[in-house]
């Protein structure tokens, strides 16, 4: 979510789109990658600024790609979602890996599973 609205507001709530969705393929991914958190990560994104979120769930510099998934001995399928924002601001980035609005979190973490998961 994007915390640019105050927190009463619908606004509040609404997931952000990612400006580059529709200029590359690593979004059509099937696949999720391993759990690695079962609470979303508050960062601070710039508007002009392309960033490559993790989705295998490997990176040490989560929420954000390392690049772990190069390593051919992990034999990681998932590639990076390379992703912009709208405006400059704080937003949730999803760390269950789960989302279905890559990158960013839509609440999926909450189901027990995913919190099961991680302890």
């Amino acid at each position: 979510y994007s915390s640019s609205a105050q927190s009463g507001d619908a606004a509040a709530k609404t997931i952000p789109k990612n400006l580059i969705e529709d200029k590359q393929t690593a979004v059509l991914q099937k696949e999720n990658g391993a759990i690695f958190d079962k609470r979303p990560f508050k960062i601070h994104l710039d508007k002009d600024k392309t960033y490559s979120w993790c989705l295998c769930g490997k990176s040490k510099s989560q929420p954000l790609c390392d690049g772990m998934h190069k390593n051919e001995f992990l034999k990681i399928k998932q590639r990076p979602i390379r992703f912009k924002v709208e405006k400059t601001g704080d937003y949730w980035l999803c760390n269950c890996k789960q989302t279905a609005h890559r990158p960013f979190c839509d609440g999926t973490h909450k189901q027990p599973h995913i919190q099961a998961a991680v302890k």
